[in-house]
């Protein structure tokens, strides 16, 4: 009986502190768990809306990376179009700068040649003109004195 007495005892000192111990529990919820729970979950939102607007972000900004490699390769086909209409545009160009060359010197050559034929022809009729003396110039040489050139022609 003196045991249960001493428990009784005890169990009565310890009725402040199991007091104190289930108003310690009752407190720590609202004053620690709910801002603890609060934060925590603010914190997940937070990681979370960072995590989701990080992707976001990304699919943005691989979404701009496809747009601007289209435009990228839409300048390169304009330019490297733009740069075949140029050389071909040079190639017209040296091709009637070589068909002007051509029927320049063929002007010239025809020039040239009718030049030549001017001068052939007067040349011919020089030599013509020239024959008759000449002939008469050799007989006179080849002749014996005295003879008469229109007797040597008659025979």
């Amino acid at each position: 009986m003196e045991i249960l007495h001493q428990l009784g005892g005890l169990v009565l000192g310890s009725v402040p502190t199991m007091v104190f111990f289930l108003l310690l529990v009752a407190a720590y919820g609202p004053l620690v768990r709910k801002p603890l729970d609060k934060t925590l979950a603010e914190r997940r939102a937070r990681t979370t809306g960072a995590v989701e607007r990080a992707r976001t972000a990304i699919s943005a900004a691989e979404a701009e990376a496809t747009v601007y490699e289209e435009k990228l390769r839409a300048a390169r086909s304009e330019m490297m179009a733009a740069r075949e209409r140029k050389v071909q545009q040079w190639q017209a160009e040296r091709d009637q700068a070589v068909k002007s060359a051509r029927e320049a010197a063929q002007t010239r050559v025809n020039a040239a040649r009718q030049e030549i034929e001017g001068m052939s022809a007067g040349a011919r009729k020089q030599i013509e003109e020239s024959t008759a003396q000449l002939s008469e110039q050799i007989l006179r040489a080849v002749l014996p004195a005295g003879t008469k050139l229109s007797e040597a022609r008659q025979s």
